[in-house]
């Protein structure tokens, strides 16, 4: 089964959302309709990663969840610099990123990171609860590059 590469998806999703939002933000505020906006789009993610470890067909863990950046990254939609994998963490810079600059040509800078960045932390809660994500900085927020540090905890309650 061939599959859309992330961006072309993220592409479509955003040229259905943006008259949805923009009707949304002249009929209740921009606060509002990002609040919404940014909710569905995490339910969205949760359920995505969800799909996304079933259909793996491998054991959750930072090896499978690495493979499956693949998608991410096709048709140079990142660029990216690992800097550690070990069956504990991942750790990684993108240092290009042309869903921001898919998203300004859109004209939806202001909302880049609901459609994209902040699906990532709730992506690894669908994809495994033992996964989590810490990042302090985007470059859709200004910034050179996006710092990835994936963790992998091996028990359930930690």
């Amino acid at each position: 089964m061939q599959t859309l590469p992330i961006i072309e998806l993220r592409r479509i999703e955003a040229s259905i959302i943006k008259p949805i939002y923009e009707e949304m933000a002249k009929e209740l505020g921009e606060e509002p309709a990002r609040r919404i906006l940014g909710q569905a789009i995490r339910r969205n993610a949760i359920e995505q990663g969800r799909g996304l470890a079933e259909a793996s067909g491998e054991p959750p863990g930072i090896a499978a969840f690495a493979a499956l950046l693949e998608r991410w990254k096709a048709n140079d939609a990142l660029r990216m610099e690992t800097l550690e994998q070990t069956d504990e963490r991942l750790d990684f810079n993108v240092t290009r990123c042309r869903y921001a600059e898919m998203y300004r040509e859109m004209g939806l800078a202001e909302i880049g990171h609901l459609l994209s960045c902040n699906r990532d932390g709730a992506l690894c809660e669908g994809y495994d609860p033992r996964l989590d994500l810490t990042r302090t900085q985007t470059i859709m927020g200004g910034a050179a590059h996006c710092n990835f540090r994936y963790r992998w905890r091996n028990d359930r309650s930690e």
